[in-house]
């Protein structure tokens, strides 16, 4: 192995030129794969961070009009689902995991001392928080079950709505009028990322408890339901089964699509995986074919290597060497060659990647991650241009005529 080293040290001594020329390809080849890679993965981190604003795998059912007589009941019935249809959900379906109700009202002004804002009010239960990704900042708490049973006049503000009325000052434990009623602050939202919402980002919401909502404007019809699922493979399943009990319930066809609408965020979720592995792949093809025009510079300087030293070949068969011992001797020297520039297209690739991390425009396409499977991706690469570029002129030193080459 030593011996082999020194050959190639030598050899490389004598064509630097074209050597690192050689060595830039592949350097270079490596860099944009990983970086490519890099921007894939990140892309898709960053998108799937913004859905899960909204919440983890979740479907929202809200009211809606029927669009098909059924019972005797005509055309245009608007549906109006209430509390006790979590409950009822929960106890109908298995594949539920977690349903909760949730209120909602727009025209309620919240006040704190000369400043107020008329945000989206809602009411909910104290495992909407969980389901939603809602989370309080420190010293601050979400909507708890004793909050619930006693109707309490408490609030979690979304940060944003929080910063416009207090600019600056803990809000926590301080008192805002919602309408002609006082609340006190318990708690404010962790700032995240949100890219989609049905009533308003969280950051601009006010959250109060469902019972004290519905307490203070005397009604139990609820604007929407959330529920999550056990098994994410089933949610097409289960989703038919809620609208059939939701049907049963309130006297609709459950072929009516327009009774209740149902979002489900299994299907994006489901569209996002299918969309980012191709969007990846086409990535990494693009990585692929760069770094294997390195691969064919290797192969092309590999051929005339094996014809410029067609005189060693030739020496070191005769006095003994086997076609394995040469095959070996030029796969060692193609495999440093692009070993060597796969070290630095890697400290490239992971340099340019960590300078990446602040983009301006992190929030909308991510920054580069240089993760375990980029590398495994691009050494996988790394090794197949290696094998495919060392082979043939491996093959056809091993292959040569002592006597021709001792005659060149």
């Amino acid at each position: 192995m030593f011996t082999l080293i020194i050959d190639f040290l030598r050899n490389v001594n004598q064509q630097r030129l074209r050597t690192f020329l050689t060595i830039f390809g592949i350097m270079w080849g490596t860099a944009t794969l990983i970086i490519l890679l890099a921007f894939g993965m990140g892309f898709r981190d960053q998108t799937t961070l913004n859905m899960r604003g909204m919440g983890d795998q979740i479907v929202i059912i809200f009211n809606g009009s029927t669009s098909i007589n059924f019972e005797g009941y005509g055309l245009g019935r608007r549906i109006q689902m209430r509390e006790s249809d979590a409950d009822y959900l929960k106890t109908q379906i298995d594949g539920i995991d977690e349903v909760s109700a949730e209120y909602s009202r727009w025209n309620s002004t919240v006040v704190y001392g000369s400043r107020q804002n008329t945000p989206n009010v809602a009411g909910v239960f104290e495992n909407y928080g969980d389901m939603r990704n809602i989370f309080p900042q420190q010293g601050g708490r979400w909507i708890s079950p004793i909050d619930i049973e006693k109707r309490r006049r408490v609030v979690f503000l979304g940060n944003l709505l929080a910063e416009l009325l207090f600019e600056g000052k803990d809000p926590i434990g301080e008192t805002v009028m919602i309408g002609q009623s006082p609340f006190t602050v318990i708690g404010v939202l962790q700032p995240k990322t949100q890219n989609s919402s049905y009533s308003a980002r969280d950051a601009d919401r006010a959250f109060i408890p469902a019972s004290t909502f519905s307490a203070m404007f005397g009604t139990d019809r609820v604007n929407n339901l959330i529920y999550s699922v056990k098994n994410p493979t089933e949610s097409d399943q289960i989703r038919d089964e809620v609208r059939t009990a939701l049907a049963q319930k309130h006297r609709f066809d459950p072929a009516d699509q327009d009774a209740v609408g149902i979002w489900d965020t299994n299907e994006f979720w489901e569209f996002m995986y299918y969309f980012f592995l191709g969007f990846n792949a086409f990535l990494g093809i693009i990585g692929f074919f760069t770094l294997a025009v390195g691969g064919i510079g290797v192969a092309n300087i590999m051929f005339v290597v094996v014809q410029e030293r067609m005189k060693e070949i030739g020496i070191r068969r005769s006095v003994g060497a086997k076609r394995r011992n040469i095959m070996i001797q030029f796969f060692s020297e193609t495999f440093m060659i692009v070993g060597f520039g796969a070290m630095l297209g890697y400290g490239i690739g992971w340099g340019l990647v960590e300078i990446m991390q602040n983009i301006p425009i992190k929030e909308f396409v991510g920054a580069p991650v240089f993760s375990p499977i980029v590398g495994v991706i691009a050494l996988v690469v790394l090794a197949f241009i290696g094998l495919v570029a060392g082979f043939l002129p491996a093959v056809r030193a091993s292959r040569l005529n002592i006597i021709e080459c001792l005659r060149t």
